[in-house]
């Protein structure tokens, strides 16, 4: 009787190694994208440093790699240990971290949708601080060159938003001789030249502004995203989705999980 109330309430081997090889997966991209950070940070001389973390007006984009890689390595640490070892605690840890991501999530797309034209005035707000800080970091200026070529634009609503920074604007006082221009990645692309010219926004802003656009892209980054995400909602929808279904999946697994770890615990201590 005993050995058969103990059969019929056995922890799942295939739910098991499915939590334990997926996390160690999570686990593993974790600490790689930590590392990454970490390596960045001691190129530029932060960790030697470690107060000029705050001093970038900006945004570095280091603290993506940090912040992503320390989520990803404590959900795929408990989830991998708390699988291998059946311990609840670490489990039951894994489902209530994910359950927050997923809400956290679900409540930033809400608020995203009802409150568009503030999430647009502070996407402006975030685009002209980093527009600020464009020369202070390298990482920061690949990321701004990035966004700029990616989407054709120039600026937050503008190329004149590069007046925000102190050698592209146009004061008498100005000595670069940046002055008046804006970085090459706002510049129209010419496919026949193998060899970008990191110098083609020079001066640029002098011109008319009918003159301009035969040059730059004179669209802001703020529509132009707007744009795509228009123009791709269905992509960018089905990704949101498809994360949300993976994270309720693992929760109801790792859930799942707990459940047969406690049924044997109870039927070996009645047994």
């Amino acid at each position: 009787m005993s050995g058969n109330q103990y059969k019929g309430n056995e922890v799942s081997c295939c739910i098991k190694y499915f939590i334990f090889g997926f996390n160690i997966l999570f686990w593993l991209l974790g600490m790689a994208l930590v590392g990454i950070g970490l390596w960045a940070w001691s190129e530029k001389g932060v960790l030697s440093n470690i107060s000029s973390i705050t001093d970038l007006g900006g945004l570095d984009p280091v603290w993506l790699f940090m912040v992503v890689g320390a989520v990803m390595f404590i959900l795929g640490f408990a989830g991998c240990i708390g699988a291998l070892r059946e311990n609840t605690f670490l489990l039951k840890f894994f489902s209530v971290f994910l359950g927050i991501i997923f809400f956290l999530e679900l409540t930033t797309g809400v608020l995203a949708f009802v409150f568009k034209d503030w999430i647009k005035d502070q996407l402006n707000l975030f685009i002209n601080n980093n527009i600020r800080a464009y020369r202070d970091d390298i990482d920061l200026q690949n990321l701004i060159d990035f966004t700029q070529e990616y989407w054709d634009c120039c600026g937050a609503f503008g190329a004149d938003d590069w007046n925000l920074n102190i050698y592209f604007n146009c004061t008498d006082g100005n000595p670069s001789r940046e002055k008046c221009g804006v970085p090459f990645s706002c510049c129209t692309k010419d496919p026949a030249e193998d060899v970008i010219n990191t110098q083609c926004g020079y001066d640029i802003r002098a011109k008319p502004d009918s003159e301009q656009k035969d040059y730059i892209n004179v669209k802001g980054c703020v529509p132009q995203f707007e744009k795509w995400l228009q123009d791709n909602l269905t992509l960018v929808a089905g990704i949101f989705i498809g994360v949300a279904l993976l994270q309720i999946f693992g929760i109801c697994l790792a859930q799942n999980l707990v459940s047969d770890i406690e049924a044997v615990r109870a039927s070996c201590f009645f047994t």
